[in-house]
């Protein structure tokens, strides 16, 4: 059984971020692992100030619920980041989350692939939806979720759902029209 925390970055509470984000943690409970969900609409996160208090031994400056969720984070085995796709990447909720994992970061004397520092040790995963499903729809979110947190933060990607094409972001969800939501089931089923 593996801890999974699942970081929802905006959207409409009841829209088609949280319905693929329902199918995932469906399918991972399926499959006996235990899941939290954390909505960035209820728990504020601010992003990173750059003041490197925490770089000087400090707690950082920033007082907000990411301090509620570092324990959370240092327990889960997968950090799933969950998004709608807002100006072709993920959400500013989101991104100001991943900005303070800089907070958590260790010194390294011998830091990989031009890291300055180390980070804990995680799997991640990624869902997002959105209206369009062009060829290049999620290409600027994946370039950034493979850079940063795979690539720079080094945790160990598990995976994606791009759920594109599920409706007007004018209208009601509409991913129930497409198989994006077995997908993410069966995604959440099968991760481990």
């Amino acid at each position: 059984m593996k801890e999974i925390l699942v970081i929802v970055g905006g959207g409409r509470r009841n829209g088609n971020t949280a319905r693929l984000v329902n199918a995932f943690v469906q399918g991972a409970e399926s499959a006996g692992h235990h899941t939290e969900t954390i909505s960035l609409l209820d728990t504020e996160v601010r992003g990173c100030t750059g003041c490197n208090a925490c770089r000087h031994g400090h707690a950082c400056v920033q007082k907000d619920g990411f301090h509620e969720l570092i324990p959370k984070i240092r327990k889960a085995d997968l950090l799933v980041f969950a998004s709608p796709l807002y100006y072709w990447t993920i959400s500013a909720r989101l991104k100001a989350f991943i900005e303070r994992f800089y907070c958590l970061a260790e010194e390294d004397p011998a830091p990989p692939m031009g890291r300055y520092e180390k980070y804990p040790e995680k799997d991640c995963a990624l869902l997002m939806t959105s209206a369009d499903n062009l060829f290049w729809t999620f290409e600027q979110a994946v370039s950034y979720y493979r850079f940063t947190l795979v690539n720079y933060i080094g945790f160990h990607d598990k995976g994606m759902v791009l759920a594109g094409g599920c409706g007007s972001s004018k209208g009601m969800p509409q991913i129930e029209k497409t198989a994006h939501l077995q997908k993410a089931f069966e995604f959440g089923k099968t991760i481990y």
